[in-house]
């Protein structure tokens, strides 16, 4: 099936509007409203809800453990999350407390040169009356492409930062078609995603035909 950002925008929009606001039964309308008003202003600022981000993100950079991490969680520095809707340039989460160990979590995350990543609380109510909103978001230190997505420039040195230790113990080189989720983020296609649109898809698919075809990772794995 073909890849229709439209259509995975609206999907994960209506995904996020269900989870964040259907719980919220036992507060006023007005406060309903106040809530589904911020949402919709998120939605802007944070661009698309997605499912995984590209495994080079700068919210999910700082790994401590595992390399295969496509989501925040405590394994790439973050404390406390707790029922997360992931965005293209943030997340919220909503844990049964204050927040403060996300937001001294976030405050201790490593350094990326690209971008900062900050935690707020917010003022309304998401997920439910008794948690604590809070946004984490991705303040791109350079500029994004004219549609949002992430262009060429940025994506192939986080990339490249990302992937590149890999060959000191790697036995066999991935394929583009084994390595585009990661790579690309959820949802994705062929050569594009709601990260990145297919010009910069298919320039990352390039660089990386290259850099197997090398053999520094080993002999390319052909996955059936």
């Amino acid at each position: 099936m073909a890849f229709r950002s439209d259509e995975e925008i609206k999907d994960g929009q209506e995904f996020a509007q269900k989870y964040l606001l259907s719980r919220l039964t036992d507060i006023s309308p007005e406060e309903l409203s106040e809530s589904r008003s911020k949402l919709n202003d998120l939605f802007l600022e944070l661009g698309p809800v997605i499912d995984t981000y590209p495994s080079w993100h700068p919210l999910i950079s700082d790994k401590r453990t595992n390399y295969d991490l496509l989501v925040p969680n405590k394994e790439c520095g973050y404390k406390g999350l707790d029922h997360t809707v992931y965005f293209a340039n943030g997340f919220i989460t909503c844990p049964y407390d204050d927040g403060q160990n996300v937001l001294d979590s976030v405050i201790n995350l490593k350094y990326n040169p690209v971008a900062d990543i900050t935690a707020e609380r917010l003022d309304v109510k998401f997920y439910a009356k008794s948690a604590t909103p809070i946004l984490v978001r991705c303040n791109w230190q350079k500029p994004l492409a004219d549609d949002g997505t992430i262009p060429l420039s940025i994506a192939i040195p986080l990339l490249l930062e990302n992937e590149l230790p890999h060959w000191r113990t790697a036995e066999v080189a991935e394929t583009w078609e084994s390595m585009r989720p990661y790579f690309l983020g959820k949802p994705n296609g062929k050569r594009s995603s709601l990260f990145v649109n297919q010009e910069t898809g298919q320039a990352i698919k390039k660089i990386w035909e290259s850099l197997i075809n090398t053999g520094m990772f080993g002999p390319i794995m052909i996955r059936p």
